[in-house]
């Protein structure tokens, strides 16, 4: 992974590091109020809806907000974020588990249970509701974004834009809330952490990877603070042109990409029929049953999905809804996907256009209330009330380059959001992140995290927070953090499988369905 000569953003913008000690803590400005007050004063909300615009007035200047972000660290300074000192009445992780199972469709709980059983990852991967518990009891930077929610390192992956070109994102956001941009940024380091664990990563290399993540997002956020909001809105990172921020791909990254990418271009909506459908006896098409993942539905739940898909249209753009006019469904399915979501009614739709070949699938999912919701103010209205409008919005706003189709509904009485099923859609596979390879994602996903956040965040508070991309501290901190936290994930699995041992939970036999 090389990082081409460049000044740090710090010198680049011409001002020196200063971080006041305990005795400017306390300085006041002339209406009175301590400088942490005055900080958060001038750092901007990341509230992205606006009922009125006000073109008139203008905001603070990056670099004052900047300047408000290096206060802010005064009160809570890079080496808070470094203990995990979780408080002694921290819930069974268990029982926030058996929690989020509230509302899922019974049958299905089991399967989720297997999923999460089967790797300590597969685990965290599951226990967001567990995550944000630990994030909630500690260390805040009082710097709010729109976040992801559950930035791991199997939430970035591959899609296709309407032009056809396959870029990495992004492309999960079924936890999307407003929140501390940090607590994004642990759940990426601590899912580096343990999954590099499972792959017999040693701790130093392993520590290398998770400050490569937090230097990606630390470069980025220093690189982002002084552009302008167009510029950052327009960035997004094709797979085939993949330098991110600063950092040139090496060879055998490159060389994942390139597999990947192949494999997601070969995900279509044609190829998903030939591997999902069969003809019918009219000659037309359904469904092929895979149950329990892939499975029929009844009239009644069929019309509820085809009455929520018109409703749905209505979200859409007027051109875009001129264009899925010309479809129409001819089967439905329910389908069971992920980890975290497993139990969550999740349907697929097969839409039919000009020919049998001229096919479309829709992903018709529930949205759920995200894991952070009870310790964070939450998204402004309208979108708190619908959470698939939530889901759907917070993903529009953090992704560089989205879906077309994305949209919501309501289903007896439930919200859904909607998304194209395959729109050459793949992953980077976690297993083949060792050696550079490891280096070069972490760093990569650290910085798309970043950019992310600069959308709707104050960039430059947050580039004052995390301050120059040369010093380590933060780096460290979060090194450090990441650790412990591996060692509590592995607790909490170890804890999980003795309540499925003592019948507490019940796990399907095959967790690979």
């Amino acid at each position: 992974m090389e990082r081409p000569n460049q000044m740090s953003g710090d010198d680049a913008f011409g001002e020196a590091e200063t971080v006041p000690g305990p005795a400017q803590d306390q300085r006041q400005d002339k209406d009175g109020r301590d400088a942490h007050e005055a900080a958060e004063e001038v750092v901007l909300e990341p509230l992205a809806d606006y009922p009125h615009i006000d073109l008139r007035t203008g905001g603070e200047p990056w670099d004052k907000r900047r300047a408000a972000g290096k206060r802010l660290r005064e009160a809570v300074p890079h080496e808070a974020h470094a203990a995990l000192d979780l408080p002694s009445d921290r819930p069974d992780p268990v029982d926030l588990i058996v929690g989020a199972h509230e509302g899922r469709q019974p049958r299905l709980v089991p399967l989720r249970v297997a999923r999460m059983a089967s790797s300590p990852f597969a685990f965290l991967r599951g226990a967001a509701h567990v995550m944000a518990w630990d994030l909630a009891h500690g260390p805040r930077s009082d710097i709010n974004v729109v976040m992801n929610g559950d930035a791991h390192i199997s939430n970035f992956g591959l899609f296709g834009t309407p032009q056809g070109d396959v870029v990495l994102d992004l492309n999960d956001f079924d936890e999307v809330t407003i929140g501390p941009w940090e607590w994004d940024l642990k759940r990426l380091v601590a899912s580096i952490e343990v999954a590099a664990r499972e792959d017999a990563v040693p701790a130093e290399a392993r520590r290398q990877a998770v400050m490569a993540a937090v230097g990606g997002y630390q470069h980025t956020m220093l690189d982002l603070a002084p552009q302008g909001s167009l510029d950052v809105w327009q960035q997004a990172t094709r797979a085939d042109r993949l330098d991110v921020s600063g950092v040139r791909i090496d060879e055998a990254s490159q060389a994942v990409v390139r597999k990947a990418v192949e494999k997601a271009r070969k995900k279509n909506n044609q190829s998903l029929l030939a591997r999902v459908g069969e003809r019918r006896v009219d000659g037309g098409w359904r469904f092929r049953e895979d149950a329990p993942i892939l499975t029929g539905v009844d009239d009644e739940t069929r019309e509820a999905v085809i009455t929520g898909l018109e409703h749905y249209a209505e979200t859409l753009p007027r051109e875009r809804r001129f264009m899925l006019s010309r479809y129409h469904v001819v089967d439905v399915a329910h389908r069971v996907v992920g980890v975290g979501s497993v139990g969550t009614r999740a349907y697929v739709a097969l839409l039919c256009g000009n020919s049998d070949q001229d096919v479309l699938f829709l992903q018709v999912k529930e949205a759920v209330r995200p894991a952070h919701a009870p310790y964070l103010p939450g998204m402004p209205e309208p979108y708190a009330s619908h959470e698939g409008e939530r889901v759907i919005y917070g993903q529009r706003l953090l992704q560089g380059v989205g879906d077309p189709l994305l949209g919501w509904t309501t289903i007896e009485d439930r919200p859904f959001y909607v998304r194209q099923m395959k729109n050459m859609k793949g992953e980077i596979p976690v297993s083949c992140m060792t050696g550079q390879p490891l280096l070069y994602f972490s760093w990569a996903y650290g910085a798309l995290l970043a950019r992310a956040h600069a959308r709707t965040g104050d960039a430059a508070a947050i580039a004052g927070y995390c301050g120059k991309d040369r010093h380590a501290d933060l780096r460290e901190a979060l090194a450090d953090w990441a650790h412990a936290y591996g060692d509590q994930n592995a607790a909490d699995y170890e804890a999980f499988l003795a309540a499925i041992a003592s019948g507490r939970l019940e796990a399907a036999d095959d967790p690979c369905l």
